[in-house]
């Protein structure tokens, strides 16, 4: 499997979660407001501190994004690209955000894909300040309760990063949802399975997901070669194997840093993590 050596000490844990109960609901994000200021007004009238969401539809205007780059300094394996700035109405595809908080602040990591004026289908990092909604979105948005989404300095690779805590004194219900986070060159798909089946899951969704692959590999035995990429989530489900045990099946949509874009099912085992990648099981049934 691919591997990446990062300029820190590898963390002793591999996976991080912290249980949480949620709450859904579908709503649109109202235009005039940036990406970040609109998430922000939903997550404090619904007295939440951390969500995460899938987005469709809806147009920016001004929009600005970076995309996946390698890294030209030895403080990082990867990097950013420089910030790209587009012109004129974009419209949104579709994407996934992790909604939470960041020296106290509400703050947001979403990657999606989206059309230019010009009609061209791009594909990276939103700038949650420098991207302003003139037409309203859809999303379909769930709200942790006793969890949230919190930017931590990651000293394995050398950046800060989502990571979820725990809301002090809250006790979320028995079997209940977690969010996660998966650290680098840890298999994507066995690490959700892996973490299922220590809690007798024998059925999940997955919702939200956000992060980053070393190029990547699916189902239908298509590669994505270059190792930076920034991916989002479509659809996420954990369900039992034929041959025993579980299967995630995850379809991501990515691009990677040379500008390449993609979509499929991740093979199991075949798509370790490149920085990191946030997401929120919801337990379906139990074994």
């Amino acid at each position: 499997m691919r591997h990446i050596e990062h300029p820190g000490p590898v963390a002793a844990q591999r996976r991080r979660t912290v249980d949480c109960d949620i709450r859904h609901a579908e709503i649109k994000l109202p235009a005039g407001m940036t990406l970040l200021a609109a998430l922000a007004s939903v997550l404090e009238a619904n007295r939440a501190q951390g969500a995460v969401a899938r987005l469709r539809g809806g147009n920016f205007e001004p929009f600005a994004y970076c995309m996946p780059a390698l890294s030209s300094t030895p403080e990082h394996a990867v990097y950013f690209s420089e910030r790209y700035e587009l012109q004129g109405s974009v419209r949104l595809e579709s994407g996934s955000v992790t909604v939470g908080r960041r020296d106290s602040e509400p703050w947001l990591h979403c990657h999606g894909i989206w059309h230019d004026a010009n009609g061209r289908r791009l594909s990276g990092h939103v700038l949650p300040d420098d991207a302003v909604i003139s037409e309203p979105i859809d999303a379909s948005i769930w709200f942790l309760d006793g969890a949230f989404f919190e930017v931590v300095p990651s000293p394995e690779t050398g950046f800060s990063l989502f990571e979820p805590v725990a809301v002090p004194s809250y006790a979320p219900k028995k079997n209940s949802p977690f969010a996660m986070s998966i650290r680098p060159n840890e298999d994507f798909c066995t690490a959700l399975e892996a973490e299922c089946q220590a809690r007798a899951i024998a059925q999940a969704r997955v919702h939200g997901g956000v992060g980053s692959l070393i190029g990547a590999t699916f189902d239908d035995g298509g590669q994505v070669l270059p190792i930076a990429t920034e991916v989002f989530i479509r659809e996420g489900l954990i369900s039992p194997a034929e041959e025993g045990g579980l299967a995630a099946q995850i379809d991501v949509s990515l691009v990677d840093h040379l500008g390449g874009l993609s979509e499929g099912r991740l093979r199991r085992g075949a798509n370790p993590v490149l920085v990191t990648f946030e997401l929120l099981v919801e337990p379906i049934s139990f074994a």
